[in-house]
């Protein structure tokens, strides 16, 4: 009998998103877990930091193409790819966050979930 693991799908998500930001080389990523902060908005937070903003914008296209493949779900709202200093995708129990490595040390979003358990992710 083979035992199959159940992960819920919000960590599948983040999973996929992690891949996704991993195939285009983002930088410094990390996993913040916010199911048991009472106050979050979301599962998890996904966080990485790019050079340029055409990294940054690749990385969200690999984000997107990572999580549609295997789900067919869109992001319910993204915005930020104008400028693409920070860009932000949200599939409502994951929000990643895209940024230019200036602006994600003046944002700070870390600090702000101080609470939530971290889990730091390699670049590929």
């Amino acid at each position: 009998m083979v035992k199959k693991k159940i992960v819920a799908l919000s960590t599948y998500l983040s999973e996929l998103a992690v891949q996704g930001i991993q195939e285009k080389k983002g930088e410094d990523i990390v996993r913040l877990d916010l199911r048991n902060i009472h106050t979050s908005v979301a599962d998890y937070f996904i966080i990485c930091s790019a050079n340029s903003g055409t990294q940054v914008k690749a990385i969200a296209d690999s984000v997107e193409k990572e999580i549609y493949k295997a789900t067919q779900a869109d992001p319910r709202h993204k915005e930020g790819f104008e400028s693409a200093d920070w860009i932000i995708l949200d599939y409502f129990d994951v929000v990643v966050h895209i940024f230019k490595t200036e602006k994600r040390h003046f944002y700070g979003i870390e600090e702000l979930w101080g609470d939530a358990e971290s889990t730091n992710f390699q670049s590929a």
